[in-house]
């Protein structure tokens, strides 16, 4: 591959080409632009149909916004300078780029995972608590929650990258990702990294672990109580939105999962790649398809919108 040979110049890294890596980069470059495609009008189409109609301006509707707003974000990031990467054959990334996608990433994530959390906790309250929804759910309450989790993964990640940034780095600038992420680039470091990895580690368990056990304890209080229920047209709705919330948080909790906390021995260093493609450029585009699939207020908004 002749972009192996080009030098980095400065304090340029180089990226790895994904496409390359497989049995036809052309058409795995044609598919993820078409899945980039797909992402982009299925994210903003739920963003503009609830920000539109009065019938989706409520907590769940304003929640799964936010989520869109991330999923746009996410492939943004990462897909048009693949993109241009590929075209190119240039696959270098300026320290300041690299600094601008490990920022993005790191805070995409750790928002996401708690945001899921709190989706999970509209769901307990609309279901467990339904006298008290207007109360425990209320616009300032959302609000509050959604910003404390933007802020808590911006905090977090402003720490961690301005750290990973100061470290001092080989000679070496390949960086053997596709994107520039926090461990990938440990592995060019020329000094110990163990103790920072051990706080890499701590970080994990809370924005990754805590939000989780928070869905599974909600999602048990769920159970518990629709098993002593009768289930009304009102409740078999809510619970199909409950089923397009877990199944999206089985896709993002999984792979991160798999790829973060069970030991490398589970799983090939180039299946990683293959987890990060599976989270950061695929449930872009699954996740408003699996939301619109099972949710009949958006088809109906969507042909709302299209008669006007």
């Amino acid at each position: 591959m002749s972009w192996q040979n080009n030098q980095t110049s400065g304090r340029d890294f180089l990226l790895s080409d994904l496409f390359q890596g497989t049995s036809a980069p052309w058409t795995f470059f044609a598919l993820t632009l078409l899945d980039l495609l797909g992402a982009l009008l299925g994210n903003s189409t739920i963003i503009i149909l609830i920000r539109a109609d009065p019938h989706l301006h409520s907590p769940m509707y304003f929640l799964l916004g936010q989520l869109s707003l991330m999923d746009l974000l996410y492939i943004s990031t990462f897909v048009p300078k693949m993109a241009l990467d590929f075209l190119s054959g240039d696959h270098r990334i300026s320290f300041f780029g690299c600094s601008v996608q490990m920022f993005l990433f790191t805070s995409l994530v750790g928002t996401e995972c708690l945001l899921l959390a709190v989706m999970a906790y509209d769901r307990y309250v609309a279901i467990c608590h339904p006298l008290h929804y207007p109360i425990l759910m209320s616009p300032k309450v959302c609000t509050l929650l959604v910003l404390t989790s933007w802020l808590g993964a911006l905090l977090n990640a402003s720490i961690h990258v301005v750290y990973t940034l100061t470290l001092p780095y080989c000679a070496s600038r390949q960086i053997h990702h596709f994107f520039c992420e926090i461990p990938a680039l440990l592995k060019l470091v020329c000094t110990d990294t163990s103790q920072y990895e051990k706080g890499i580690f701590v970080s994990g368990l809370i924005f990754f672990l805590s939000p989780f056990s928070a869905i599974l304890a909600s999602y048990g209080c769920i159970l518990f109580t629709v098993l002593g229920m009768r289930l009304s047209l009102g409740l078999r709705k809510t619970l199909a939105t409950c089923s397009s919330h877990l199944a999206v948080v089985s896709l993002f909790y999984g792979a991160a999962i798999i790829k973060y906390f069970l030991p490398k021995s589970y799983h090939p260093p180039e299946q990683e790649e293959v987890l990060s493609v599976f989270y950061t450029i695929l449930t872009p585009t699954l996740n408003p398809l699996i939301y619109s699939l099972r949710n009949k207020d958006i088809a109906r908004a969507l042909r709302r919108l299209l008669r006007k």
